[in-house]
């Protein structure tokens, strides 16, 4: 058992996708804040995910490929035996390729729209497995403002991103009748180690497009994950753009 788990813990719990790094870490300890009890996903960040659970009272970590359906079946099962409900999805994992259209291979193009199709599955398999049975639920899928002002070079990432927007509005409309939430939070440039890497002339036009003249924290979109989790009783099939200006919905 990773962390300070506990089999007798009966907190609610939240899955975080990609939880590992970035704003998936900030939501772990957001959502932790809050009482919740955080099932922590990742990849490859076994690193980052392991310490998170550490870090977290009962927290533990789930591996898992998103483009794999096998092995997100065997998440759901693992996630089913160790904590036994699930009251929050956090659909935060992405993968971006950044490349012009003309060069980009197909593979590539794959590689990016393979965890939007685990991203529907899992959530399939969160709603089929726990919230229906439990009659509630809240997912929080992690969109992304290019997917709303489009973004050179990351046509793939742009166009799931937008897909998770649409998937949001249309999965509410389904689960009518239902007390399972379902809302995107759209960040725009967040200070991560993905825009830290950026050249100074990139990270400059960048700021130029924000009126508040900064990037956002991780915890800025953690804050607002943690208010649709738990105070959002009648928000739902929404975008909540979290950009500091650069882009109003």
């Amino acid at each position: 058992m990773s962390g300070h788990e506990s089999a007798a813990d009966s907190r609610p719990v939240a899955l975080v996708t990609g939880g590992g790094t970035g704003i998936g870490t900030a939501c772990c300890r957001a959502l932790a804040q809050e009482g919740f009890r955080v099932a922590i996903h990742y990849r490859s960040s076994e690193g980052g995910a392991k310490a998170l659970a550490d870090e977290l009272e009962g927290a533990f970590t789930l591996q898992a490929d998103l483009g794999s359906q096998e092995s997100i079946d065997a998440l759901v099962a693992e996630l089913k035996e160790r904590a036994g409900r699930l009251d929050v999805l956090v659909n935060n994992a992405g993968h971006n390729v950044n490349a012009p259209v003309l060069t980009m291979k197909l593979d590539d193009y794959d590689a990016v729209a393979s965890v939007a199709r685990g991203t529907w599955y899992l959530t399939k398999m969160a709603v089929r497995r726990f919230m229906f049975r439990s009659g509630t639920g809240r997912i929080i899928n992690i969109s992304s403002v290019v997917g709303h002002t489009g973004n050179p070079g990351q046509v793939p990432y742009t166009m799931v991103k937008a897909g998770l927007d649409a998937f949001t509005k249309s999965l509410a409309q389904e689960l009518t009748g239902k007390e399972i939430l379902v809302n995107s939070v759209a960040p725009g440039f967040i200070d991560t180690d993905m825009t830290q890497e950026l050249p100074e002339a990139v990270r400059d036009t960048i700021l130029a497009r924000i009126p508040q003249q900064r990037m956002g924290r991780p915890e800025e979109v953690a804050d607002v994950v943690a208010f649709l989790a738990t105070r959002g009783t009648y928000v739902n099939g929404c975008v909540l753009h979290v950009n500091g200006g650069m882009f109003g919905g």
